[in-house]
């Protein structure tokens, strides 16, 4: 009966600690509500204007990858074009605001690209071809 009374009190204070600590968080925690974030803190990469150093990195990704597929080192040529999709995201979004027909030229051809270059045994002609119109495409889109 005695090991059954000090289990009932060290039941008894767990279970006022736990209860207590939570209301102790809940005081000390501030609510913040998305009304209360300062809109000019919210900022989308959408609204920002691609700067010409982006489409600069976007030109340097194809010459890059193009000069790798001349040289026949299609691993490499696939290393430096995974890095298109990084530069391609900082403009993505204003250029398919102000030219969709571009946005969907360069969307195309890129995923033509990369496709050609995860097979086995890629065809230097066609992903040449596709890099040039890609970087066709992306000289010709304004840049303002």
């Amino acid at each position: 009966m005695a090991r059954l009374n000090q289990i009932l009190v060290v039941g008894a204070f767990t279970l006022l600690a736990l209860a207590g600590c939570d209301g102790a968080q809940e005081a000390s925690t501030p609510k913040t509500s998305p009304s209360q974030i300062p809109a000019a803190t919210a900022v989308s990469t959408s609204d920002k204007a691609a700067s010409p150093a982006s489409y600069a990195e976007l030109l340097s990704v194809v010459t890059n990858t193009k000069a790798a597929v001349q040289t026949g080192n299609f691993a490499k040529a696939k290393t430096e074009f995974d890095k298109f999709e990084t530069a391609w995201k900082k403009v993505e979004d204003g250029i398919k605001k102000k030219s969709p027909k571009s946005y969907d030229a360069v969307e195309e051809t890129a995923e033509k690209v990369m496709a050609e270059l995860k097979k086995t045994k890629p065809s230097k002609d066609q992903v040449l071809a596709q890099l040039q119109s890609l970087e066709k495409t992306i000289s010709s889109i304004p840049k303002s």
